[in-house]
């Protein structure tokens, strides 16, 4: 953000006064909240820790930031850069694991931004509870991608695979199922084989853009989600890589876990739709409402099915691509 963007920003302002309050005036002043908590996740490390620490710092508050654990490399970087170039009164990190966490939420901060899994998530919200503190919580999606049999199936395809396999689909708001009319839902699986080729080769695991999954834990339980419905595409795994390749699964049933849980890995679901309303329909069951996709030529039909997605951003014909003026930020368990 510009600099002279936040002095705008953050400059006292003189507002309007009723009529009842003259001959007084009304101003407003920004303040700083204090002291900012922000707790990132491990799937995007820097991204998603600078991203509210510049948020943070430009409203003119301190930070306390923390690095997952998980992304250990990155963590111990960050704790030998961040004391080096900032200063240490206004920015400090705070590596470790659980016990330091919890350390931490212990103290009293002026608001909490935390981005990650629901079940941390309450465990934050909870301990934000016992001081009133404020929280920012992004949370965990499970976003469905709808395919109208209008839509540009080539297209659709593409992108719906680079959507989904991009980070080996490390990503909240990756397409974890696809609602794909009855009447296209197999040439579908054709397009996204194409462009799963073209992109990764023959051979995924030897290409040197497919990524690898982060953690031994978290390549057990996409393993087993395998398990649900019929592989389409893909399938294999290498636990000594922690590999997964880009899989498609179709004929899976709501009750299978790949359709209960966050999938976040490179794992997506294809189901056959009758009717717009039936998309729709099953879209809005999810408990998740970050993000969701939309795939028609028909834009008043895009538009439509949009307004009654219950999901915090909604792209028609793309993935990803967000104005900055545009807000971010999920429904139901996907986040306060």
């Amino acid at each position: 953000m510009p600099v002279k963007r936040v002095l705008l920003l953050t400059e006292p302002r003189k507002v309007s006064t009723p009529l009842v309050s003259m001959p007084g005036s009304s101003h407003r002043i920004p303040q700083p909240l204090g002291v900012v908590l922000v707790i990132a996740p491990w799937n995007y490390p820097i991204q998603l820790l600078l991203i509210p620490v510049a948020g943070a710092i430009a409203a003119g508050n301190a930070v306390v930031m923390k690095p997952s654990e998980v992304s250990s490399a990155t963590s111990a970087l960050l704790g030998k850069l961040v004391p080096q170039y900032f200063d240490k009164d206004a920015i400090a990190i705070v590596e470790g694991a659980v016990p330091e966490t919890t350390q931490l939420l212990a103290e009293k901060f002026d608001h909490i931004f935390y981005t990650g899994n629901g079940t941390v998530g309450r465990v934050v919200m909870r301990a934000a509870a016992e001081n009133l503190t404020p929280v920012t919580l992004e949370l965990g999606g499970k976003s469905p991608t709808i395919v109208d049999k209008s839509a540009n199936l080539a297209v659709a395809g593409r992108r719906i695979a680079w959507a989904k396999y991009v980070n080996a689909g490390q990503t909240c708001v990756a397409p974890d199922y696809v609602l794909a009319h009855a009447d296209i839902a197999d040439k579908l699986v054709d397009e996204i084989r194409k462009s799963v080729d073209d992109f990764y080769g023959a051979d995924p695991q030897q290409s040197g853009d497919f990524a690898r999954i982060s953690s031994p834990r978290h390549f057990s339980r996409l393993k087993a989600m395998l398990t649900s419905g019929k592989i389409a595409i893909g399938g294999q795994t290498d636990e000594q890589q922690r590999y997964i390749a880009p899989t498609v699964l179709v004929d899976v049933t709501a009750n299978d876990p790949v359709m209960q849980e966050e999938i976040f890995g490179p794992v997506v679901t294809i189901q056959a739709f009758g009717d717009e309303a039936d998309a729709v329909r099953l879209a809005n069951e999810s408990v998740y409402g970050l993000a969701a996709n939309v795939w028609t030529a028909d834009h008043a039909r895009g538009m439509r099915m949009a307004e009654q997605l219950e999901f915090g951003i909604v792209w028609i014909n793309t993935w990803m691509l967000r104005d900055l003026r545009v807000p971010f930020g999920g429904m139901k368990r996907s986040g306060v």
